[in-house]
């Protein structure tokens, strides 16, 4: 059992919701990084998704852009993105890490080098959002064979038929994305996420993680009634972007530790 399944089976048995912090990998420093990584864990992620930093994130919006656009600026690129997981995993083994980016860093290593390299280094997931599964063969394949699951992602418009094929596909979790729109938009209506979960559920037994638009506990604690995980990205990036160097780890953990106790609130 992979380390995220075998998160999401300890959280069921204890009736909890997973939380998925997201952050990306150089911001606002290397330097930083792996202390971001272990205080996020000590402050109650169960999950960690480690952006990889790319000039055209497709996907997200402003915050995490420049998110990126800040860790470019230290030339932080997917071998150090790797090198920061290792160095992370000398001291924390049991926190799951899931990379989070785009196809052509990873083309560009090479799928089965990639893949490879990030199971030595402590990667257990990745979700790369311009791989559809539709042109996913023979790539999921390559990272079943190294224990890396292969995330993908589900939107407000995504029919049955194509859930199927996700469930197919997909190992460790799928991902919800709970508005159309990219990172950080807002305008979250809780009641048409919860409307959609159930059909995701009947056609794909993986554990359903929610994100897009979650920036405070009220609606954390909201989304955990529903969902396996709550995911937080912008909100987290937010406070990095807008506190001291020096604040950052205490303001992210207290933070984070605020979502941890309205996710476990019944």
């Amino acid at each position: 059992m992979s380390r995220i399944s075998s998160v999401f089976e300890q959280l069921k048995a204890q009736h909890k919701t997973a939380l998925i912090p997201f952050v990306t990998a150089g911001d606002p420093d290397p330097q930083l990084t792996v202390p971001i990584l272990h205080a996020l864990a000590a402050a109650g992620a169960d999950i960690i998704e480690l952006g990889v930093p790319f000039s055209d994130p497709m996907a997200d919006g402003p915050t995490i852009q420049r998110a990126s656009e800040r860790a470019l600026k230290h030339h932080v690129g997917l071998k150090d993105v790797l090198a920061l997981v290792a160095e992370f995993r000398k001291t924390n083994t049991a926190t799951p890490i899931v990379l989070m980016g785009y196809a052509n860093p990873v083309e560009h290593m090479g799928y089965e080098a990639f893949a490879k390299n990030a199971a030595a280094a402590g990667v257990d997931g990745v979700l790369t959002v311009d791989i559809p599964p539709e042109e996913s063969t023979g790539v999921a394949d390559v990272f079943a064979a190294y224990g890396v699951d292969m995330i993908f992602l589900l939107s407000p418009t995504t029919p049955a038929a194509r859930i199927n094929v996700v469930a197919q596909k997909a190992s460790g979790f799928v991902y919800y994305v709970s508005l159309k729109g990219v990172t950080g938009s807002a305008s979250l209506d809780l009641a048409e996420v919860a409307s959609h979960i159930p059909a995701i559920r009947e056609h794909c037994g993986l554990p359903v993680g929610v994100g897009f638009g979650i920036r405070d506990g009220e609606t954390a604690h909201a989304i955990a009634r529903f969902a396996d995980a709550v995911v937080i990205g912008s909100r987290i990036v937010q406070e990095i972007e807008n506190s001291p160097r020096e604040k950052i780890i205490e303001n992210l953990a207290n933070f984070v530790r605020g979502i941890r106790v309205a996710i476990d609130t019944k």
